[in-house]
C-alpha cells in the first residue's frame, strides 16, 4: 500500500505536527510504501519572502530526517522539485467545478483569520489533489481539519476518471481519533495561525516558557480535575503510554492537584523526549550539501513514479499527438 503526507515549511514545526502526522508517517516506512514531501507551493499562500522559504525548506527536511525519516526506506523530496505536479494541477483544474471549490471551509477559515484571498489559496485544494493522485497514493494520513480536501481530491479523480477510464487510485482518508487534532496552548487545534504552538527543538527556558503559558481552568487546588477538559493532560497524554496516561487521569481525578506541578512534568518529559532528535538536527543542518543530495535523490525517485502517471494523463487528454 502506498501511503503518502506533506508537511509544509511555513515557520517552526511544533507538537502537532509531530504527533499528528511526522510520527505516524515515520512509522509507516518501516511497513509501507512511504512517500513524503516537503510542501513548498503550498506555503507559498502564507510565506512570501524567499529566503524565508528556502530556509524553512532546507530546516523542514532536516527535522524529518533527524525525526527519523529515512530516505533509503523511503521517497522523500522537495515539492518544487517535481515540476509534474503543476502540470497536473493544471490539468485537474479542468476537471474541477467551482462550487465544489467554494464549499471548502478551510478557504473561509484562512480568510477569517486575516490572511489575504487570492487565486492560489482558493486553488489549494487541486494542488493537493494533484499531489495525491500523481503518485497513485492509496492512503494519505490527515487531521479531521484536512478531511475535506482528500474528499474533494477523491471527487475530482472520479469525475476525471468517469471521462477517461481508471486513470487515478482513489485515495482513503487515514485518521487517528486520538491524535487527529493536537491541542494547543488555548485548547484549539495547535497551529501556527493560531499562534498557540509548542515548537520542537527549542532551547530549554524557550520550551519551558511556551509550557507554562497552556491555558487551564480555575478549579481550586482542593478539589478534583477533569482531565478531559484539561488542555495539559491533552498534550501530556501524547508522550505517555496507556498505563501512565490512567495514572495520571487518576492524579486529575483525585483533590490536590496543581496545575503547574503537571506543566513542569509536561516540559521535563518533552525536553528529554527531544533532546537526541535535537542534537541530531544540528549535525544535518551543519552539512547543507549533503541534505541537498538526500533531496535531489528522492526528487529522482519521485519523478520516476509521477511521470508514469502524467504520460497516461497526456495521452487521455490530447496532448500527445
Amino acid at each position: 500500500m502506498r501511503v503518502l503526507s506533506g508537511i509544509q515549511p511555513s515557520g517552526s514545526l511544533h507538537f502537532g505536527n509531530f504527533f499528528g502526522m511526522m510520527q505516524k508517517m515515520i512509522d509507516y516506512q518501516e511497513q509501507e510504501d512511504l512517500f513524503c514531501f516537503i510542501a513548498n507551493y503550498h506555503a507559498m499562500t502564507s510565506v512570501s519572502d524567499g529566503k524565508a522559504l528556502a530556509k524553512g525548506t532546507m530546516e523542514a527536511a532536516a527535522n524529518f530526517l533527524a525525526l527519523g525519516l529515512n530516505p533509503e526506506k523511503s521517497t522523500f523530496w522537495v515539492q518544487s522539485d517535481v515540476p509534474e505536479v503543476q502540470e497536473l494541477t493544471w490539468i485537474l483544474s479542468n476537471f474541477t467545478p467551482m462550487g465544489l471549490l467554494e464549499r471548502c471551509h478551510s478557504y473561509k477559515d484562512k480568510v477569517a483569520q486575516g490572511i489575504k484571498p487570492n487565486h492560489g489559496l482558493f486553488a489549494y485544494p487541486v494542488l493537493m489533489a494533484a499531489d495525491i493522485l500523481l503518485f497513485q497514493s492509496d492512503s494519505v494520513p490527515v487531521g479531521k481539519d484536512q478531511k475535506q480536501h482528500l474528499e474533494v481530491a477523491r471527487d475530482i479523480a472520479i469525475k476525471y476518471n468517469n471521462e477517461h477510464g481508471d486513470v487515478f487510485t482513489l485515495p482513503e482518508p487515514d485518521i487517528d481519533d486520538d491524535v487527529a487534532t493536537v491541542p494547543g496552548l488555548d485548547g484549539r487545534k495547535m497551529s501556527k495561525s493560531y499562534g498557540n504552538t509548542i515548537d520542537l527543538f527549542l532551547e530549554e527556558k524557550a520550551l519551558r516558557k511556551q509550557i507554562m503559558r497552556i491555558v487551564t481552568d480555575p478549579t481550586p487546588i482542593e478539589e478534583a480535575k477533569n482531565p478531559d477538559s484539561c488542555n495539559i493532560f491533552q498534550i501530556y497524554r501524547l508522550f505517555l503510554n496507556k498505563q501512565e496516561v490512567e495514572e495520571l487521569r487518576q492524579r486529575y481525578l483525585t483533590p490536590g492537584l496543581r496545575y503547574g506541578d503537571v506543566k513542569q512534568e509536561l516540559f521535563e518529559t518533552a525536553r528529554d523526549f527531544f533532546a537526541p532528535y535535537t542534537e541530531k538536527r544540528k549535525e544535518i543542518l551543519a552539512d547543507p550539501e549533503r541534505l541537498r543530495k538526500i533531496l535531489a535523490s528522492g526528487a529522482d525517485k519521485a519523478r520516476y513514479v509521477a511521470n508514469k502517471t502524467l504520460r497516461k494523463v497526456r495521452k487521455k487528454g490530447g496532448l500527445v499527438y
